[in-house]
C-alpha cells in the first residue's frame, strides 16, 4: 500500500509539470498564475493541490491500517 501512496503523491507532484505540455486542471491554473506574476492565485492553485495530497494521504493510510491484521 505504501507504494500505491507514494505513485499518488508523485502524480500529484507532476500536476504543475503535466500542464506545461497541455494537461488542464488545477496544474494549468498554477501556470497560468506563474505566467501572469498573480502570486496570490498561483498560492490558491498550489494550496489546493497540497489539500488534495494530504486527503488522499489519509484516506490510503486508513485503507491501509483497514486491511492489516488485528494486533495481539
Amino acid at each position: 500500500m505504501a507504494g500505491i501512496n507514494q505513485t499518488t503523491m508523485l502524480a500529484l507532484s507532476m500536476v504543475v509539470i503535466a500542464s506545461m505540455i497541455g494537461a488542464g486542471g488545477l496544474g494549468e491554473e498554477v501556470l497560468k498564475a506563474t505566467n501572469r506574476v498573480a502570486a496570490g492565485k498561483g498560492f490558491e492553485a498550489g494550496w489546493a493541490i497540497v489539500v488534495l495530497a494530504i486527503v488522499i494521504d489519509r484516506i490510503s493510510q486508513a485503507t491501509a491500517k483497514s486491511w492489516e491484521p488485528p494486533q495481539r
